[in-house]
């Protein structure tokens, strides 16, 4: 039998004297992209009529839940004061100042606004409005939340930890207040904002003033603070400076009246007269010999250490040689400096350098021990000068020399007490200005002022009950019809005719409804199309059957072959239906060869052991196992059923014996319905198809996937049988509607001047 189907011939009848005219609309892209927007559109549409009782139930939950747990919550109140931060600034100022002074004063204002979140204005807070002992703080006073710990097992839960100190639950309420806290400063501006929130509307109000109150408070004792502990500093050093004062003069006092000295001026010019030329030889070389000790004592005190130590000394850095081997000295750093920029320590020129640098050092060396030899020498050479003046003048040198001794300590007491005296006038002046800049500090402006105090508030700051619950309503459709959407995408079975056109490719040939049958009708639906022939199932199997005999018109007899992907899907009561409608038309036969799950048997009645299929191979005559089903107006048919179950059944259906009573059963019958196996559990269908004029492949709706049809499909086509339409069976009666729905508006659009089509009389 071959198994090519005919196109389906379509027949229009036009009237004489007309003309067809074939219109062609230029938009017809944009008309097909219009149709395609609005085919998407009732897709979605679909979707969320297809969920919509499941959003509204989702949404509607989710806004009661979030009802409930909203007014659970309790409410919280907000006050806020306004602070405004002194900056005092010098009225004379530099110009550098005057390019940083933008960004010092942003510093000033973060270092404020850090102080006033501190840890310790805080804790003063709490202290202050002593809320450790507050209703507010209370553990029991605390709204109690979801506790997800009494949902888990007492023995996975931690052992209970030892009650919380009272250092413990004071450092708690300081970080909570600290976590109620907002500091915002007010841009463009030095006002600071100062939030607090709590459940407790007066608290609210209370830790903003009282924190603005501790923090002026605060920095005028830290200034006072500083102010006093520099005051008290300069007192001890005035009053130790005024007893090494008088100490100094009480020494001058008793030195003079010890030696007896009244006027040291006067004793002196009358030896001078005496020996006036020798004194002023005498005088010149003592100082020279005062300068070359001086020097000289300079360099016996760092004896043993390196010549670098000797630099120090004026005499020595003075001279010209040591100054000009210094300026050697430091040009070779310098160069060292600048090639270590571009090469490294191990490059020669560096290398040169540095040896460089090591002979001006020793060249450097070598000239201070020659300076320091030549001030000893100089130091040696003044005291024997010193030594011969004092020998020429044996007469007058204890006098001289006395009264030189005398002079030389009273300088000296004399200048501890100018020293002395210097100093403790000016620790003595400080000291006044310090207490005087007391004064003025206290009545200087503070960091500070209040503009605006804290408020009790009369209504919560939080939550937004309506707001929450009215965001929880939109958020909870969106989620439930993405949901939804998910759910569709994620469905993988076919629910309409654009499911089947897109996802297998071929038209759907017809569908049938789902219909309630109860225990007690179990086969109601194999006799639907006789026993209620005018229902909407009754007219689909017609429909279907019309598809049928469209479908190559020109073949005088039809062979059906019904099969389906996996068992469960209606193909056995297609089968009935769709004989009893071609019953009506001619004579008609259906074979059960579906002969590992038979079931027409009992659908019709007949005894389990009835001959059939397999008793026919087997050779009994055709008369025993042909059954005649229905009789009257309403039409009968010849039915073969699958008989006794065979070892193997693929070998009956693909033997010779069956190919020659399938010949002679095709003589005899017009129209033969074959309900087959399912094409992916067995091979059955596979071969039963070779035969077919048309094969009929249903499809369970919304419960098949069509990975699995297409599966099945594909194994017919690896035989060379094609399948023209595909059917829907148990289509819920909505999505049937709305694939009527589209029919109609797709005809409607093609009928009704789409600028495709259309006659023109003549």
């Amino acid at each position: 039998m071959n198994s090519e189907v005919k196109p389906t011939s379509a027949y229009v009848s036009i009237p004489e004297g007309s003309q067809v005219l074939i219109v062609r609309d230029e938009n017809e892209s944009l008309t097909n992209q219009t149709d395609e927007n609005k085919i998407d559109f009732w897709v979605y549409w679909h979707t969320v009529s297809k969920h919509k009782w499941a959003i509204l139930v989702l949404t509607l939950l989710i806004g009661l839940l979030t009802t409930l747990i909203t007014f659970s919550l309790q409410p919280i109140y907000r006050s806020t004061a306004l602070l405004l931060i002194e900056f005092d600034q010098a009225k004379v100022i530099s110009i550098e100042e005057i390019y940083g002074i933008s960004s010092f004063i942003d510093q000033y204002y973060q270092t404020q606004l850090r102080i006033i979140n501190s840890r310790d204005l805080i804790k003063k807070v709490v202290d202050k409005l002593n809320l450790v002992n507050n209703p507010v703080f209370e553990p029991a006073a605390q709204q109690p939340g979801f506790d997800w710990h009494q949902w888990l097992p007492a023995t996975w839960l931690p052992h209970s930890e030892e009650p919380p100190t009272t250092e413990d639950r004071h450092n708690g309420i300081v970080k909570a207040v600290m976590a109620g806290l907002t500091i915002t400063p007010v841009r463009g501006s030095q006002l600071v904002e100062i939030s607090f929130e709590s459940p407790d509307a007066k608290l609210a109000a209370q830790v903003p003033n009282t924190l603005i109150e501790v923090y002026i408070k605060s920095d005028m004792a830290a200034k006072l603070a500083m102010t006093e502990q520099a005051a008290k500093f300069l007192t001890n050093r005035t009053n130790a400076l005024r007893q090494e004062l008088s100490a100094s003069e009480k020494t001058l006092q008793t030195y003079m009246q010890k030696e007896n000295l009244v006027n040291v001026t006067g004793v002196k010019s009358v030896a001078i007269k005496q020996i006036e030329q020798t004194t002023s030889y005498l005088v010149s070389a003592r100082q020279q010999f005062t300068q070359a000790k001086s020097v000289y004592q300079q360099i016996q005190k760092l004896r043993g250490y390196s010549s670098e130590a000797f630099e120090s000394i004026p005499a020595v850095l003075n001279h010209s040689l040591v100054q000009s081997l210094k300026t050697a000295e430091l040009d070779a750093a310098r160069r060292i400096s600048e090639l270590r920029e571009h090469y490294g320590e191990k490059h020669p020129k560096i290398i040169a350098k540095k040896a460089e640098l090591n002979t001006a050092r020793y060249n450097t060396a070598k000239q201070i021990a020659l300076v320091i030899d030549g001030i000893t020498k100089e130091y040696e050479v003044a005291k024997a000068n010193v030594k011969a003046l004092e020998q020429s003048l044996k007469t007058n040198k204890n006098k001289i020399k006395e009264l030189n001794r005398k002079e030389y300590q009273l300088k000296v007491l004399q200048r501890d007490v100018d020293v002395n005296r210097q100093l403790y006038d000016l620790f003595l002046t400080r000291f006044k200005e310090t207490n005087a800049s007391q004064d003025v500090q206290r009545l200087q402006s503070t960091v500070g002022r209040v503009i605006e105090n804290a408020l009790i508030a009369t209504m919560p700051y939080k939550p937004k009950k309506k707001r929450i619950v009215a965001i929880s309503l939109v958020l909870g459709f969106l989620l439930s019809t993405l949901l939804a959407f998910l759910l569709e995408y994620l469905d993988n079975t076919l629910k309409d005719s654009e499911d089947v056109e897109q996802k297998l490719g071929l038209p759907l040939l017809g569908s049938l409804s789902k219909l309630k049958v109860g225990k007690k009708d179990k086969f109601k639906p194999q006799w639907m199309f006789l026993k209620e022939s005018k229902s909407q199932f009754a007219e689909a199997v017609r429909t279907i059957r019309t598809g049928i005999m469209l479908t190559g018109i020109d073949t005088p007899q039809k062979v059906l072959v019904v099969t389906s992907s996996v068992p469960g899907e209606g193909k056995t009561t297609l089968a009935i239906n769709q004989a009893f409608a071609l019953g009506q038309m001619d004579k008609t036969l259906l074979i059960e060869a579906d002969m590992r799950q038979p079931s027409i048997a009992k659908s019709f009645g007949l005894n389990s052991k009835a001959p059939g299929l397999s008793e026919l191979v087997a050779g009994r005559k055709f008369e025993e196992c042909i059954h005649r089903i229905g009789e009257g107006e309403e039409g009968s048919i010849d039915v073969i059923v699958s008989g006794t179950v065979p070892p193997n059944p693929l070998e009956l259906l693909a033997s010779k014996r069956f190919q020659e009573i399938f010949g002679q059963l095709v003589k005899n019958y017009r129209y033969i319905v074959i309900d087959s196996a399912p094409a992916m559990a067995v091979s059955d269908a596979l071969v039963l198809a070779k035969y077919a004029s048309e094969v009929v492949y249903i499809v369970k709706a919304n419960a098949t996937p069509h990975q699995i049809v297409r599966e099945g499909l594909k194994r017919l086509r690896q035989v060379n049988v094609s399948v023209n339409g595909i059917i829907l069976n148990q289509l819920p009666t909505r999505s049937s509607s709305r694939y009527h729905y589209s029919k109609y508006a797709y005809y409607k659009n093609y009928d009704g001047g789409s600028g495709h089509y259309g006659y023109a009389q003549s």
